[in-house]
C-alpha cells in the first residue's frame, strides 16, 4: 500500500475523532523542495467539512497524526499546507517487502473476473503495413500488456479487411501487369508485392481518367467510366458470387499479405490470440438488423434500407443495411461484437484501437449495441489516437507515398548503429551481439517516442530526435538500466539481506518514486494510456540518475549502505525493465 492510501484512512479519522465530521476523500500532493516532509496534505479541501482556521486545523491534524501513527515523525504546516515527515523505518518495510518481488506492482487475473478483449492492427489486405499502423500496433498491445498487468484477462485480437474492392484495385493490377511474378520470383515480401499493384492500379486509373477528359468527358463522370475501374467493380461482384477463379487469385494473394504481415508483427514484438476476417464477418450483422427490426431498434425507408434513428441521443440516422440488402461497415462491426462474445463468453468489454478520424462510427456502434440489449455494450472503449506525421509531410498509400513499417525499423536499426559507433562503447561485443544490441536501441527508440506521447495528441515522428541517449527517450531509460547490470555484476552483494539506517535524501526520494509504480499501472490501465508508463520511467531514471551522482553505491563508507544501495539500484533496474515490457520494450544487459 502506498504512503497516501496509508495515511487517507488516518487522515479520515483524525477529522472524526477532533471535529465529529466525516470526509470520504483526503487530498495530497508532494511536499515542496523547501519545506521538511515527504508528503502534504491540503487542508484546504477539508474546509468545506471542518470549519475553522486552516492553519489550526493543520496544526491539530498534525498533532493527532504524530499521536496516533508510528510511521508519522513530524510536522509543519504552511499556510493550508500540512508537511508530514514520515520514518525511515516505513520506508525500509515498504522496500524490504517489495525488493525481491520481480513482479512488483502487477497484479494476478481472478479467475472469477470478465475478460477483456482489445483490438489493434486491422490492416487492409492490399498494401504494407505503414507508420501509421505502427502506432496502431504500439498502442493496442501496449494497452492489452498494461491492463493484464493491473489484474484484468486480455484477448488481443484483430479484424483483418480482407474483402472490398480496394482488394480487388491489386488482383486487378496484377493480372493485367503481373506476368504472373510472386513473392518467391521477385524475391519480395508479399505485402509489398501486392502494395506495389495497389499503387499500378491507380496510377493506370488515373491515365485513363485523363483519356476520357481528353474526350470530353467532365472529370467526375470520368471517374466513374474508367473501365479498369468497372472492371474491379465487376471482380468484387464475381466475388461476393463465388466465381471459382476470383476466389482462387484472392486466396494466392491474400496468403502472400499474411505472410508479409508476420514478419512485420515479428519484427515489431506485436502478436495476437485470435484473428478475425471481414470475409467472414461481414454477413453476420444481418442477422442482428432484422432482429432489431423486429424490436423497432431499427427502421425501414421506402427504399428498402435499414436505419437507426439517433437523433434522440444527439446523433443523426445511421444507416445499417442497403436496399439491395447489402452489409456496410456498421452492420459489420455489429455482428463482428456480438460474435466475439459468443467465441469468448467470459469477455465483458472491449477496447478498439482505431484512429480519430473514426470518433463517430464508434459512438454510433457503441449506442447501437446498447439499443439491442447487450449489457456489455457499456463496457466498450474506442481507443482514439492522432496521426503520425513525419517531417517531411503527410502520407497516402494509392500514390506510394508512405512510410513502410519494416524500411523504418531497418532505418531505426541502422541510426541506432550510426550513434552507437559514434560513442564507442561496445568494446568485446561480436558482431551478432551488436546488431541484436543496434535493433533493440532502434526499435525501444521508436516505440518510446510514439508511446510517451498521450495517444490523443497527434505526432510528429523524428527518427533521430527519437535514439537520442540523452532525455526523455527509449535509448536514455535503457542505457540506465545497462548501467544498473553493471554495478550488478561489480557488487558482491546478497539482494536478499535486510538492513536498517539513516536513509539519505536521494535514498528517500527514490524510494518515494518505487512506491508510485502500482498505482501508476492501475491508472494507466483506467485511462488506456501508455504514456503514463513511459512518463512515470523517466521519472524513476532521473530520480535513479540524481541518487547516483549524489551517493557511492560501491564506495559507500558502510557494507549496511553498499548493501542497501545495491538493493535499492536492483529494485529500480526490476521496475524499469517491468515498466518496458508494458510497452513492449526490451532492455539491454549491456550497453
Amino acid at each position: 500500500m502506498n504512503l497516501q492510501n496509508t495515511l487517507s484512512s488516518q487522515v479520515i479519522q483524525a477529522v472524526k475523532t477532533l471535529y465529529n465530521a466525516d470526509i470520504d476523500r483526503v487530498e495530497f500532493q508532494a511536499t515542496r523542495k523547501e519545506f521538511a516532509g515527504d508528503i502534504t496534505l491540503v487542508v484546504f479541501s477539508l474546509l468545506k467539512v471542518v470549519k475553522g482556521n486552516p492553519v489550526q486545523i493543520g496544526e491539530q491534524i498534525g498533532q493527532y497524526l504524530v499521536d496516533h501513527v508510528d510511521d508519522v515523525k513530524a510536522f509543519n504546516v504552511v499556510k493550508g499546507f500540512l508537511n508530514i515527515e514520515i520514518s525511515d523505518a516505513y520506508y525500509f518495510k515498504v522496500f524490504n517487502a517489495m525488493k525481491s518481488d520481480t513482479t512488483y506492482g502487477f497484479v494476478t487475473p481472478n479467475p472469477e473476473d470478465k475478460a477483456v478483449m482489445v483490438e489493434y492492427s486491422s490492416p487492409n489486405t492490399n498494401k504494407p503495413l505503414h507508420l501509421g499502423h505502427i502506432r496502431n500496433n504500439l498502442l493496442g498491445y501496449s494497452v492489452a500488456e498494461i491492463l493484464k498487468a493491473s489484474g484484468k484477462k486480455v484477448y488481443k485480437t484483430q479484424i483483418i479487411n480482407d474483402r472490398g474492392i480496394h482488394i480487388c484495385k491489386s488482383m486487378l493490377a496484377w493480372k493485367r501487369f503481373g506476368n504472373g511474378e510472386t513473392p518467391e520470383s521477385t524475391g519480395l515480401k508479399g505485402d509489398k508485392l501486392v502494395g506495389n499493384y495497389y499503387v499500378k492500379f491507380d496510377q493506370e486509373y488515373k491515365k485513363e481518367i485523363q483519356q476520357l477528359v481528353a474526350k470530353g468527358i467532365n472529370e467526375e463522370e470520368a471517374k466513374k467510366q474508367a473501365p479498369i475501374l468497372i472492371e474491379a467493380q465487376n471482380m468484387l461482384l464475381k466475388w461476393e458470387a463465388g466465381d471459382k477463379e476470383v476466389v482462387e487469385l484472392w486466396k494466392s494473394m491474400n496468403a502472400w499479405v499474411y505472410e508479409g504481415f508476420n514478419k512485420t508483427y515479428e519484427n515489431l514484438g506485436v502478436d495476437f490470440d485470435v484473428l478475425y476476417y471481414e470475409s467472414d464477418t461481414y454477413l453476420l450483422g444481418k442477422e442482428f438488423v432484422a432482429e432489431g427490426l423486429k424490436s423497432g431498434v431499427f427502421f425501414k425507408k421506402d427504399d428498402g434500407s435499414v436505419w437507426c434513428d439517433l437523433t434522440s441521443d444527439g446523433l443523426d440516422e445511421k444507416i445499417v443495411q442497403r436496399s439491395d440488402g447489402t452489409a456496410v461497415y456498421m452492420t459489420q462491426d455489429i455482428g463482428t461484437a456480438i460474435q466475439r462474445i459468443k467465441d469468448y463468453p467470459d469477455v465483458g468489454g472491449m477496447v478498439y484501437t482505431v484512429g480519430n478520424e473514426q470518433d463517430y462510427h464508434f459512438k454510433v456502434l457503441f449506442l447501437i449495441l446498447k439499443k439491442l440489449g447487450f449489457e456489455w455494450a457499456k463496457n466498450l472503449y474506442h481507443l482514439s489516437y492522432g496521426m503520425v506525421d513525419l517531417p517531411s509531410g503527410k502520407m497516402k498509400s494509392r500514390e506510394g507515398t508512405v512510410v513502410d513499417a519494416d524500411d523504418l525499423i531497418v532505418e531505426m536499426t541502422s541510426t541506432a548503429q550510426e550513434i552507437s559507433e559514434e560513442l564507442g562503447k561496445l568494446d568485446g561485443y561480436t558482431e551478432d551481439e551488436k546488431q541484436e544490441l543496434y535493433k533493440t536501441i532502434g526499435l525501444g527508440a521508436l516505440k518510446y517516442y510514439i508511446l510517451k506521447v498521450d495517444p490523443r495528441k497527434r505526432i510528429l515522428f523524428d527518427p533521430k530526435e527519437s535514439i537520442d541517449f540523452q532525455g526523455n527517450t527509449g535509448p536514455f531509460i535503457q542505457y540506465t538500466y545497462a548501467r544498473i547490470q553493471s554495478i550488478l555484476r561489480k557488487a558482491d552483494v546478497d539482494l536478499n539481506t535486510t538492513v536498517a539506517l539513516a536513509l539519505h535524501e536521494k535514498e528517500k526520494e527514490l524510494l518515494k518514486q518505487i512506491q508510485l509504480f502500482p498505482e501508476v499501472i492501475q491508472n494507466a490501465a483506467e485511462s488506456h494510456s501508455p504514456a503514463l508508463i513511459a512518463n512515470y520511467t523517466y521519472d524513476l531514471v532521473k530520480e535513479f540518475n540524481s541518487f547516483y551522482q549524489n551517493v557511492s553505491i560501491l564506495g559507500a563508507d558502510t557494507d549496511a549502505e553498499k548493501v542497501f544501495r545495491v538493493q535499492l539500484s536492483n529494485a529500480v533496474a526490476t521496475i524499469i525493465k517491468n515498466a518496458f515490457s508494458l510497452l513492449g520494450i526490451q532492455v539491454p544487459e549491456r550497453m
